[in-house]
């Protein structure tokens, strides 16, 4: 691994830029609408899931495979999402996925089979999952480096403020308008805005057919499988006892197998989706392997709260929804403002890449204080720090990584980070999920076995169903202080790796056009 970089490599991508018009950021906005409500639609649909699963009479188990699923279509779809855009134009792919998200959105509520329902929600996965990569491709495509960190910032939102603010938008529906049909049907009107906006701003360009005479098929091959099976098992595995399960371990070992081909089958190919060799860029592997970590530290923000809530209180999604908005609205400005605070010639990236982390780890052992009587105004300053920290972490590692690639390796580090984030996203769930059920299981057997031991000495017999909710009580304020702690720890040790990234100068704030209309193309 290359401990210096070229000269060319440190400067945050000044050349290859076409020149910037207000076409080309209309472009954009459109395509910005569409990645955030492609997020929502995600977290939408895992949050609504009891309410749609008793509307249409389908059991708890069998209706958590539509947001496997779903999840299953949008991580497929990350990583060959640019490839495809540039082979048919952004334009056209981006029309045609938004098209299909919208149409299948329009009749999932209509829809009473659950294996129809099932084929729908995986092909909305791809659809829709194909919508997110693409930001950060036009980001780094449209944006000079004047403003790039802006676009970064837009991007950003899509993992900080579309899954927070989704609480609050599931609640509207669920409990206020009382019609859990637009948890799906939510996703039209502004996927009609963003066309628009797309179709009439993005240039029309040919599809590049002589693409697929060097497409890697085996990467096709081996990838997709591979992630669908992955998820899968990760999703799936917390309730069906991971290994104990054929099919979880099935899954796992297949998929494993091949997704290790496909990386290698990525390497060698002339052509890849994704290029691995970019992996040995410091600010790349070192980014990208934090971006992992850090993702699973964001379930502290606004899904450990909601779910401790929705556990110890019975909240639903609208009276956990200040929880997320606490952290989500501010992320409308504060992405700006760290990327105004990046564009500084003082100031350090990896210090604020540090310092935001650090932000997050604090607002971890603050939430490890928790107890059984905590409601959400109890949490509003770990969500302060949380809303403060997850933009100054998220923005500041695009910046790192992206700074060292040059604008025809934009696709490859979209799919990289589209890609990861997926993963990263059910491996955090997946983890939790079961250091959850596991410290459950030993807080409830020390403090039985307690009770065992001074129960006879009482002067008269505990109430067994009080005994047993006052128990259960405690065990899940103690199971969520220790994912809190841990946590924690993991944020706090991912600083030193964020402050041995490779120092990046602030973008040069001059403009600097370059006349080149397909600066992806350059390399096939």
């Amino acid at each position: 691994m290359a401990a210096t970089l070229p000269a060319a490599a440190l400067r945050p991508m000044p050349v290859g830029t076409p020149p910037l018009t207000a076409r080309a950021m209309i472009g954009l906005f459109g395509i910005f609408l569409a990645a955030m409500m492609a997020g929502l639609n995600g977290r939408s649909g895992s949050l609504g899931l009891a309410d749609v699963s008793g509307a249409l009479g389908f059991g708890s188990d069998e209706a958590s495979w539509l947001n496997t699923l779903y999840s299953a279509g949008e991580l497929l779809a990350m990583p060959f999402t640019t490839w495809f855009a540039i082979t048919f134009s952004v334009r056209r792919f981006h029309l045609s996925m938004l098209t299909l998200s919208a149409a299948i959105a329009a009749v999932l509520p209509l829809t009473v089979d659950l294996n129809l329902l099932l084929i729908l929600r995986l092909v909305q996965g791809v659809s829709a999952g194909a919508l997110i990569p693409l930001l950060m491709m036009m980001a780094l495509r449209t944006l000079p480096p004047s403003i790039r960190l802006h676009g970064l910032a837009l991007y950003a939102m899509t993992a900080t403020f579309a899954p927070n603010v989704a609480i609050w938008i599931v609640g509207q529906w669920t409990d206020v308008v009382a019609d859990w049909r637009w948890l799906y049907w939510q996703f039209i009107p502004v996927a009609g805005v963003s066309g628009v906006l797309v179709a009439s701003a993005l240039p029309r360009e040919p599809i590049i057919w002589k693409r697929f005479s060097s497409i890697n098929w085996m990467g096709l091959a081996t990838g997709i499988p591979g992630l669908v099976l992955l998820t899968i098992a990760l999703d799936q595995g917390n309730r069906l006892d991971w290994f104990n399960s054929p099919l979880i371990c099935s899954a796992m070992a297949i998929g494993c197998i091949c997704l290790v081909a496909y990386a290698v089958v990525e390497w060698s190919h002339p052509a890849p989706f994704i290029k691995f060799q970019l992996l040995a860029r410091r600010n790349l592997h070192l980014g990208f392997t934090i971006f992992i970590f850090m993702l699973i530290v964001l379930i502290s923000g606004a899904v450990l709260p909601s779910s401790f809530l929705a556990s110890n209180w019975g909240y639903r999604a609208l009276q956990s929804a200040p929880i997320g908005l606490l952290i989500g609205l501010p992320q409308l400005v504060a992405g700006s403002l760290v990327a105004l605070l990046l564009y500084k010639k003082w100031v350090d990236a990896r210090h604020v890449f540090a310092a935001g982390l650090t932000l997050i780890g604090i607002s971890c052992f603050r939430g490890a204080q928790i107890d059984a009587s905590w409601i959400w105004e109890q949490f509003v300053p770990v969500q302060i720090m949380q809303a403060i920290g997850q933009p100054m972490a998220v923005v500041s590692m695009l910046f790192l990584a992206t700074s060292v690639v040059q604008p025809m390796e934009g696709p490859y580090v979209s799919g990289f980070v589209n890609t990861l984030r997926a993963l990263s996203t059910l491996l955090g769930g997946a983890l939790v999920n079961h250091l959850t059920e596991v410290r459950q299981h030993f807080h409830s057997y020390i403090l039985i076995d307690r009770f065992g031991d001074i129960g006879q000495s009482l002067p008269q017999m505990a109430d067994a169903t009080a005994l047993a909710t006052a128990i259960n009580t405690q065990v899940l304020s103690l199971a969520t202080a220790d994912i809190y702690h841990i946590l924690g720890c993991l944020a706090l040790a991912l600083v030193p790796l964020a402050l041995m990234m490779q120092f990046i100068p602030a973008p040069n704030s001059t403009p600097l056009p370059q006349p080149s209309p397909h600066p992806f193309l350059s390399e096939g």
